[in-house]
């Protein structure tokens, strides 16, 4: 399959190349292919000529959102909106991803794919948008993954590192730490998700329509954060703290853990969190 892949220097992006199972894959820069240049999409997708489109790129600075809502609904929505059209004109495949954000946390037990989405926050709207869009757009070819939490070797970039990197960092000098034990997640390693993702596309059973990909289980960032430090067999002591569901000024959702449950109908498995976080601490994903 010829693979048009976007976003190649982000932490999923870079999975997506270390453990592409044989595809042809083309992965232009910035500077050749970015979301809000729209000329630029086209130019890549006639140039690849792909089967398949994977976008990896989003505007996921979630305070930032709320000022440049314009960039966010540029990038988020009207970008995927445009590759969606792209895709159906060409019969390619268009996977793109979006963000447990887009539920507000009123469960607590995994959100299922067909759920109702309820945002919190200018960033949570901006991919519910880009969702619609590009099942309206492409309805026999968009393929949405919502996932969560996500951790990977090439870091977030723009939030200055991952969560797991940013904990091992903090050890350094902070012999105890405060952390949030309001917010429920599925913390997922991006080489994990990764694998699922080339899992689906290749599976004869793949559709249109939303998918959660997250490793298995749930936990609070202050049950995730201990992990971190007794596998890395770091003495930190961590506080729980509740913070309501607040950051900063920011809303976020209290409850947010994903259910894969169209991924299980396909037989597709992600490992427990704790397992992918092991294997990340101790190298063990390949990378």
């Amino acid at each position: 399959m010829k693979v048009l892949l976007i976003g190649k220097t982000g932490q999923l992006g870079g999975d997506l190349i270390r453990n592409n199972p044989g595809h042809e894959l083309f992965a232009p820069d910035r500077n050749v292919l970015d979301l809000e240049r729209p000329e630029s999409l086209a130019a890549a997708v006639r140039e690849g000529c792909p089967d398949l489109v994977i976008n990896t790129a989003a505007f996921h600075n979630v305070p930032l959102c709320e000022s440049e809502v314009e960039r966010a609904f540029r990038v988020n929505c009207a970008a995927v909106r445009d590759l969606a059209a792209l895709c159906r004109e060409r019969g390619a495949l268009f996977v793109t991803f979006s963000s447990d954000y887009v539920f507000g946390g009123d469960k607590r037990t995994p959100y299922l794919e067909d759920d109702r989405p309820h945002p919190l926050q200018m960033y949570g709207i901006s991919r519910v948008a880009g969702e619609f869009a590009a099942l309206a757009t492409a309805p026999k070819q968009a393929v949405i993954i919502r996932t969560c939490g996500l951790y990977g070797r090439s870091g977030a970039q723009s939030k200055g590192g991952n969560f797991v990197d940013k904990r091992i960092e903090d050890a350094k000098n902070c012999p105890t730490l405060e952390m949030g034990c309001d917010q429920v997640v599925s913390p997922t390693s991006t080489d994990d998700l990764s694998r699922a993702v080339w899992q689906l596309v290749e599976h004869p059973g793949v559709s249109s329509g939303i998918y959660h990909l997250v490793n298995e289980g749930e936990c609070s960032w202050y049950e995730f954060t201990r992990a971190i430090y007794e596998i890395a067999g770091l003495p930190v002591e961590v506080v729980p703290v509740d913070r309501g569901g607040m950051s900063g000024e920011m809303r976020r959702p209290l409850y947010s853990a994903l259910a894969n449950a169209r991924a299980r109908e396909l037989g597709i498995r992600l490992p427990h969190w704790r397992d992918g976080l092991e294997r990340y601490l101790r190298g063990e994903n390949g990378n």
